[in-house]
């Protein structure tokens, strides 16, 4: 790594990937990081806990459908949940401005607050630090989770074979976010899919899945979560662009911005990887499910060249690389 930190370091993109592996890996490598997911495993005492940590930098706090609260605890509870755990806490570190109405950190912490009753998890403790004005809110948080023996979920466990899930519609919470810094409106209100997805991924363990692969495709969207799994695996992904579901609203800000919805951040979905026989009854489960009402079918796994491919309308086939840059600043 040469030169200064970028704005693009942090967008969840190719940049972002080339950070965490020339020169956190280099220096912090281990069998727990080194799988490059969003949680990391530990055993203690016979138990298989799940780790995970988020900081929470959105610009503006507060957006259709949601605020800084909201995704506190939704964002933390959801890389829990792609490992298949059962949240047990969550910690939560304010970096707060000098100045800031205690009106709108109250409404913060409300949102805080039913995210995690809804969650089925507690904020177990804290810390608070004020900085001078003209930057923030910040929230960071830290989840433990219990993850079931036999369980084993993975970015690297994708197969040849495998059918990929969507477990709902993408772009929403980019566009949200980004209509309401930008003072943009459209013919119908864009809201941000924030939510916890434990009890949707809690709904396919039970049923007793062969769960290969969970990931919520949050910075650098749908493109960056396929890509990283490709990668990791070394698989080929073969995605139906026809399959993917996309509301009107978001396909038509995304028309106007110049924005592929493909790239665009999501805070409520989740992809699943899991054994082609089993495709039909996971969407059965999944569609009984508020949170997952819109999932599809959106692909394969078809090979062992690491790379994810779309099939077009028409029937042609493109590569869907991983966005590069900084698209969406601070959508998280």
């Amino acid at each position: 790594m040469k030169g200064r930190v970028l704005r693009s370091h942090g967008g969840g993109g190719a940049q972002t990937r080339a950070l965490v592996r020339e020169l956190f890996l280099s220096r912090l490598g281990n069998p727990a990081l080194d799988r490059l997911d969003d949680y990391g495993l530990v055993e203690a005492a016979g138990a298989r806990l799940a780790l995970t940590t988020d900081c929470f930098v959105v610009d503006p706090w507060a957006f259709p459908g949601g605020n800084l609260g909201d995704l506190a605890v939704c964002g933390t509870v959801n890389d829990l949940s792609m490992s298949g755990a059962t949240p047990l806490g969550l910690t939560a570190g304010f970096i707060l401005p000098e100045g800031f109405a205690f009106g709108d950190l109250e409404a913060i912490v409300d949102a805080m607050a039913r995210r995690a009753v809804e969650a089925g998890v507690a904020v177990v403790a804290g810390d608070t630090k004020v900085v001078e004005s003209g930057c923030g809110p910040f929230v960071t948080t830290a989840g433990v989770g219990l993850v079931p023996q036999g369980l084993d979920i993975s970015g690297r466990n994708a197969r040849v074979g495998d059918a990929v899930l969507l477990t709902g519609d993408i772009g929403r919470h980019g566009v949200a976010v980004l209509s309401c810094r930008e003072g943009l409106s459209f013919a119908t209100e864009v809201c941000s899919d924030v939510a916890p997805l434990g009890g949707l991924v809690g709904a396919l363990v039970a049923a007793g899945l062969e769960l290969h692969t969970l990931r919520d495709p949050t910075r650098g969207g749908l493109a960056e979560a396929l890509n990283e799994i490709a990668a990791q695996s070394g698989v080929e992904v073969e995605i139906e662009e026809a399959r993917i579901p996309i509301d009107p609203a978001v396909q038509s800000a995304c028309d106007l911005l110049g924005l592929d919805p493909l790239h665009v951040a999501n805070e409520g979905c989740a992809v699943v990887f899991l054994p082609e026989r089993q495709a039909v009854r996971a969407l059965e489960i999944l569609g009984s499910h508020p949170a997952g009402v819109r999932a599809r079918r959106i692909g394969s796994v078809v090979g062992s060249q690491a790379r994810v491919v779309a099939r077009t309308a028409l029937g042609a086939r493109r590569l869907v690389d991983a966005p590069s840059g900084e698209l969406l600043p601070r959508i998280c």
